[in-house]
């Protein structure tokens, strides 16, 4: 769909699977050369990589811990020393886990700020200084949340770190505009990812999920990837610093959307 994606590179930080695995598959669809870090589902990696080369696709798979430097070299590293060139970084990798607030303690506060916020800052400073020491207008896509908005209890530090995201975004966006570096974000709603397959499945909490989604139904992954496509091309070449949500539009306010109360 995307003619000027043809050849480039890119990096998709947690792309072995859910929202990353789809987005390494879109870009390779757009006959991108895809870099797919992933931290311990290495067989989820490598399955990808070899559907994506079965359908004539350049991938590799990469090993890597995005809350250091070092696992953020090595993803670098690999771009260049397998295809030769840095032109799109999307940091996607996350997690999450539920607890109350009060009973939060710090190691697990750390672990989620470090891969959602600080992956993100670690990531995002790797591909400007490419950009920048080879005069390049690269493009940086960070994967959100409707959290960064919506507040979401028992999720104090996943929310935290998407509303840190949003204002890192929203920063880095506007210093580099001036070498013509793009950077947005992609906040996604509820998607049928493996992470939220069990949910999902019960009938229950899928109904209690509709009822916050205006358009009445779970987000696909290729839905996001793709928001990221277009993100990543020309067609959105005049775009930098937004948060574009793909939610169903969940941050709508849907207990709203019938004009009473």
């Amino acid at each position: 769909m995307y003619n000027d994606l043809k050849g480039k590179v890119a990096v998709v930080t947690g792309g072995s699977k859910g929202i990353g695995n789809a987005i390494a598959r879109r870009l390779s669809e757009e006959k991108m050369k895809v870099v797919i870090n992933y931290h311990s589902d290495k067989e989820g990696a490598e399955e990808t990589v070899a559907e994506l080369k079965k359908i004539g696709g350049e991938a590799v798979a990469v090993q890597a811990d995005v809350s250091s430097e070092e696992g953020i070299q090595t993803l670098l590293d690999a771009a260049i020393s397998n295809f030769g060139e840095l032109d799109l970084w999307i940091n996607n990798a996350g997690m999450e886990n539920q607890v109350p607030t009060h009973e939060l303690t710090l190691e697990d506060w750390n672990k989620v700020i470090d891969v959602n916020l600080t992956g993100v800052f670690l990531g995002s400073k790797a591909a400007l200084n490419h950009f920048l020491e080879h005069d390049k207008k690269g493009n940086i896509i960070n994967l959100s949340s409707v959290h960064e908005r919506i507040p979401w209890p028992t999720f104090a530090h996943y929310s935290a770190s998407k509303a840190g995201v949003k204002g890192f975004n929203e920063t880095i966006a506007l210093e580099y505009a001036h070498k013509g570096i793009r950077v947005n974000s992609i906040a996604p709603g509820a998607i049928n990812t493996p992470i939220n397959a069990e949910k999902f499945e019960d009938e229950k909490q899928k109904a209690a999920t509709l009822k916050m989604i205006p358009l009445d139904y779970i987000g696909k992954p290729e839905e996001v990837a793709a928001a990221a496509a277009w993100l990543a091309s020309d067609e959105s070449s005049y775009v930098t610093g937004i948060t574009l949500f793909v939610d169903g539009g969940m941050s709508l306010y849907p207990s709203f959307e019938k004009g009473e109360g």
